[in-house]
């Protein structure tokens, strides 16, 4: 029986199927409950670039198999703490877990997030840097780092607090404590709670919602919100004054116009 190459083998790990303008990206290592390996990691952000890239896909979920939607990074492997040498450690969050998270951040497609389950450490912070988060009834988020004496990584200190505030953040990262998805949507961690059975539904229908919009208007609101959280007024007013110069050359934004005239629904394409 021949063996699987190392992309074939890849891919049954990393799921990945473009539907009706979305693409769905599923990890799919539920007995290690998706952790995700060094090679996964390219993967999802090679994706996550295409998806950017491709006038085909307009919108984007992410999800996973089993009872884990990702238990974080996949440590099996890391060097031991005697073979490093000073700045090792650094550079491999900004080569890794910081630019796994950066990818979905800066897709220009909306990306949804359906947590199937435990989040866990650096797999909490992938679903939180989502566009939107639908959550099953079982799922859970986990600052997990401080058990392990650990400082979050992927983010973490960066998108919490902007999400919960800072208290609530330190709350989290401090104790380490599971969150239940109720109490992740009352944080405002999470767009929707959805029964477990309902999941895959539900990120179906926002995400061809999304994908039946107009893709670059998303982006440019997608974009102006991220920066929102770092510019000050004068900033953010200049930035969405070139967003709307920008976007009026799209022709979504020529039939929306168009559409509202002529009191009739809109047909975007993206483009």
């Amino acid at each position: 029986m021949t063996s699987p190459s190392p992309e074939e083998a890849l891919d049954s790990v990393v799921r990945h199927t473009t539907d009706n303008g979305v693409s769905w990206i599923t990890l799919n290592r539920p007995a290690a409950m998706n952790a995700i390996t060094p090679d996964q990691r390219e993967h999802l952000i090679s994706l996550l670039d295409h998806a950017s890239a491709d006038p085909a896909v307009r919108a984007v979920v992410l999800t996973a198999t089993g009872k884990g939607f990702c238990a974080g990074a996949d440590l099996r492997g890391a060097p031991a703490a005697a073979e490093r040498v000073a700045g090792d450690v650094a550079r491999l969050i900004r080569g890794g877990a910081q630019r796994l998270i950066a990818a979905v951040l800066d897709c220009e497609k909306p990306v949804i997030a359906a947590v199937n389950g435990t989040a866990a450490g650096l797999g909490a912070h992938l679903a939180l840097a989502c566009d939107l988060v639908l959550a099953a009834e079982s799922a859970v988020f986990i600052e997990v780092f401080i058990r392990r004496a650990l400082v979050p990584d992927g983010g973490g200190a960066y998108l919490l607090p902007r999400l919960t505030g800072p208290q609530r953040a330190k709350e989290l990262m401090f104790f380490g404590d599971a969150l239940p998805a109720a109490e992740a949507e009352r944080l405002g961690l999470v767009n929707r709670v959805v029964p477990d059975d309902d999941l895959a539904k539900s990120a179906r229908a926002w995400a061809e919602r999304l994908a039946a919009g107009p893709t670059r208007a998303l982006a440019l609101t997608k974009a102006l919100v991220n920066a929102s959280l770092e510019s000050g007024r004068p900033a953010a007013f200049a930035a969405e004054a070139a967003a709307q110069e920008t976007n009026m050359t799209t022709a979504d934004a020529q039939e929306g116009v168009s559409a509202f005239i002529e009191r009739r629904p809109p047909v975007y394409r993206g483009r």
